[in-house]
């Protein structure tokens, strides 16, 4: 048997998210059932980190145990042949039989693309948040900044999040303007259900003015989900990087800029 690790990049609008559900419509039944007819076997995949419905992956990683005989881009190319449109392999790699794509990583980055103007726009449905309400982007990049080191993040946990711990490291936490669009970035050890467009909502409510830059702390150290802002919408986020221990070397996927020019590499 051969392990295998693939890049997946996925437009997760039309996706009940990453895991595998009864009713087969997620992002991992659509690429199970892909590599079982290439392999012509049934193949069951890992993933470095699970998505919920709508979110996006520019740098999802999985692994995958196979004895079938195929050439790295033939795992590719053959792959993409039977996915659906809105899922495709970057890239694949042969790596180590103990690789695991969840627990061999040490950081995860996540975007949120948030589109700021007076109306929708129907071009960017599921791909990008929006809010109406013009956004102090000074006040909620500095705001974001306590966030940066290692804090219990139950504030910003879903209920239903079933982690053994709300203690997570952040190493970054940033928020940039292009134009229209505002960009949030957190990379973190791993993320809670929910955390990163829990966040955002906080950010965005800091921003439109109805609460102080230091109410985020607050928030931080109260541990209340409760008396903090709505979860947004998943339409703005995207699973951008997974980065791993050393020794462990993977194609990097490519950067935000590939999906909008705006923003820097």
């Amino acid at each position: 048997m051969t392990r295998i690790a693939l890049g997946i990049q996925y437009d997760g609008s039309g996706w009940h998210g990453w895991q595998s559900q009864p009713h087969g419509r997620t992002v991992q039944d659509a690429l199970e059932i892909a590599l079982a007819r290439f392999a012509d076997q049934p193949i069951r995949t890992a993933c470095a980190g699970r998505t919920d419905t709508g979110v996006h992956a520019l740098g999802q990683v999985v692994h995958f145990d196979s004895d079938a005989t195929r050439t790295l881009q033939g795992w590719v190319r053959g792959i993409n042949a039977l996915l659906p449109a809105s899922i495709a392999v970057a890239w694949s790699a042969e790596v180590a039989p103990i690789f695991d794509a969840r627990f061999d990583a040490v950081a995860r980055t996540y975007h949120y693309l948030l589109l700021v103007q007076p109306y929708r726009s129907p071009h960017w449905v599921g791909r990008a948040g929006w809010t109406h309400t013009p956004l102090d982007v000074d006040a909620m990049h500095a705001a974001a900044q306590g966030l940066v080191g290692t804090h219990d993040f139950s504030a910003f946990r879903a209920a239903e999040c079933q982690a053994k711990s709300p203690v997570k490291t952040m190493t970054v936490a940033s928020v940039r303007r292009s134009g229209d669009f505002v960009l949030l970035t957190f990379r973190a050890s791993a993320f809670l259900q929910h955390m990163v467009r829990n966040l955002t909502g906080a950010l965005v409510a800091i921003g439109r003015g109805a609460k102080p830059r230091d109410w985020l702390a607050d928030l931080l150290a109260g541990r209340d989900r409760t008396v903090s802002a709505p979860t947004f919408m998943p339409d703005g986020l995207y699973l951008a990087r997974v980065d791993y221990r050393d020794g462990i070397v993977l194609p990097v996927p490519p950067s935000f800029a590939a999906i909008h020019a705006g923003f820097p590499a």
